[in-house]
């Protein structure tokens, strides 16, 4: 596993995942009342904290991106 997630997409990948997880289980709206909106956002925001946290994103592996200028 090689980094290919730069400090800037860090960043907002992290606080995405935190804005998602909060709005999932403590926001109170009704949108996220049902499960499928409360467990999708859940998902998608452990997953941008995943990422984030690895400094690795699968998609970026397949596409062969990076966003990272020193890895």
């Amino acid at each position: 596993m090689t980094n290919n997630i730069g400090t800037i997409d860090r960043i907002l990948r992290a606080v995405l995942g935190a804005v998602l997880l909060y709005l999932a289980f403590f926001s109170g709206l009704a949108l996220f009342a049902g499960p499928l909106f409360k467990f999708g956002a859940a998902l998608i925001g452990f997953v941008m904290l995943a990422t984030s946290t690895l400094k690795m994103c699968p998609i970026y592996s397949l596409l062969g991106l990076k966003t990272c200028k020193d890895c």
